[in-house]
């Protein structure tokens, strides 16, 4: 059995503002979308994956951040 996978998701910081609302520093914005862009390259050179294997990667890896900023802010 293969190790767990380490989301990106969880390598971004979240700060939270005074008013409890999380938020990624733009640095932060700029890898994930540099990480986006050489996923979706790595993955058009793949016969076996399209966009949908894509944007299922980019959902996941949203989730994961999601899941992380609300538990930041309880």
């Amino acid at each position: 059995m293969s190790d767990p996978v380490e989301h990106v998701g969880n390598q971004i910081p979240i700060v939270t503002a005074g008013d409890g609302t999380t938020y990624i520093p733009a640095v932060a914005v700029v890898a994930l979308l540099r990480g986006i862009a050489s996923s979706c390259a790595n993955l058009a050179d793949d016969p076996d994956c399209d966009l949908h294997t894509a944007a299922a990667a980019v959902d996941i890896e949203a989730d994961v951040l999601e899941c992380r900023a609300i538990m930041q802010t309880r």
